[in-house]
């Protein structure tokens, strides 16, 4: 009697098929707890409301794409000055690396160098992004972070060294003794190796839509008031009444910022 051999299928192990099943996983991992932060931001000291453009993600005829998730908080004025210093510019670009690790469990991790930070997934083997030394621009009532884009295995081959990361906020007096601030994280020009190695709608239906869940997760979460410390300290220097009266631009130190502490990783 005669068997049929099965033929077994060409494997798609490359960068393509990693990074998918990474975005399958963290999109796991976000929707375990989402609930969980949902029910935790009924009493916070300011109040967060997610008003991103009706198409926050556009891709580009060449691949680039552009995300922009927007959130406005409303704070009360005198907090809002307690928080309006260089030095919290900062703290909040670490705030940012800071929830990455913590809404994957720990899984996704910040390495800190000397002129880069990379994301990685559990260690440096599996670097999903690498990025160059953060830049600022303080204005008095606007502030920028801005990360290059270096390389990474969420990143196509093409698109190496193209783009970039950035938080920007600003802030507007409003009436009745509360302020208004507005948080815009950006990611522009980037070509992601999913969109590349498979296409564009797998890329929109993983590490898209990944993107803007966690991204809008991150911009409620700031209705904390909970900022994690840089341990740079790049912009303390700044924090004279009238270091901001004039634009000014500032490149990170060559100083190594301590990357997050392991226990960090399974706080809430």
């Amino acid at each position: 009697m005669l068997r049929r051999t099965a033929r077994s299928r060409p494997s798609r192990t490359g960068p393509a098929g990693i990074t998918t099943a990474v975005a399958t996983l963290v999109l796991f991992l976000f929707g375990a707890i989402g609930a969980v932060l949902r029910r935790r931001r009924r009493h916070l000291p300011a109040r967060a409301a997610i008003v991103s453009p009706r198409k926050s993600t556009v891709i580009a005829a060449d691949g680039a794409v552009r995300s922009a998730q927007v959130a406005e908080i409303s704070i009360p004025d005198d907090r809002l000055e307690e928080l309006w210093t260089p030095s919290n510019l900062e703290n909040l670009a670490r705030t940012y690396w800071r929830f990455l690790t913590r809404v994957t469990l720990g899984l996704v991790r910040i390495i800190y160098g000397r002129r880069e930070r990379a994301v990685v997934l559990v260690s440096s083997p599996l670097t999903l992004l690498r990025f160059d030394s953060p830049e600022y621009l303080l204005e008095a009532d606007h502030g920028n972070v801005r990360w290059r884009i270096h390389d990474g295995l969420l990143v196509a081959r093409a698109g190496r060294g193209c783009g970039f990361l950035a938080l920007d906020v600003s802030r507007q007096r409003i009436a009745d003794g509360v302020s208004k601030l507005r948080i815009e994280v950006e990611v522009a020009n980037f070509y992601p190796s999913i969109a590349a190695g498979l296409s564009i709608p797998v890329y929109m239906v993983t590490q898209g839509v990944i993107h803007v869940a966690v991204t809008h997760a991150f911009l409620r979460s700031l209705a904390k008031l909970d900022l994690a410390e840089s341990k740079v300290k790049a912009l303390a220097a700044l924090e004279a009444p009238d270091a901001l009266e004039a634009p000014d631009t500032v490149e990170a130190p060559d100083a190594v910022d301590a990357p997050e502490p392991a226990d960090t990783a399974a706080q809430p």
